[in-house]
């Protein structure tokens, strides 16, 4: 099962929905290579990409937040770092056990929920934000 970006999602900033791409594209990559027995092949590449995505993509995205002065900033950021603990303890995980099942099945829960309740919610609530200010 793989997880298609949808059009609903963007959130009409080209460069964010460009890393909300790259970060869907990354996912599916990883259920692939569940899907052909590679996963904790991949699963290390995935790790390596959330750690610089994560820095990258929250950095631009907060950026927006501030520049449209959006008003629930602060929650939003809170959720971001809340997401970059979690990829550090995985990153930990990884790092005194190796790659196992049980940390293929973390990041796959992690990354998939953080699609579908950041991206889908709260990501889709910044564009709506910001398409109200263009209409106003």
């Amino acid at each position: 099962m793989y997880i298609k970006w949808r059009e609903d999602l963007e959130i009409g900033i080209d460069e964010i929905d460009a890393q909300h791409k790259a970060l869907f594209e990354k996912v599916n990559d990883l259920l692939h290579a569940c899907n052909t027995g590679k996963a904790k092949e991949e699963v290390v590449s995935t790790l390596e990409f959330l750690s610089e995505y994560v820095v990258t993509h929250f950095k631009d995205e907060e950026a927006y937040h501030r520049k449209y002065k959006y008003p629930h900033y602060k929650e939003h950021a809170k959720l971001h770092s809340d997401f970059v603990e979690e990829i550090e303890e995985l990153k930990r995980a990884y790092e005194e056990e190796g790659t196992n099942l049980q940390l293929v099945v973390m990041v796959n829960q992690k990354v998939v929920n953080w699609l579908i309740n950041h991206i889908g919610k709260a990501d889709k609530a910044f564009g709506k934000f910001v398409s109200s200010l263009d209409n106003s």
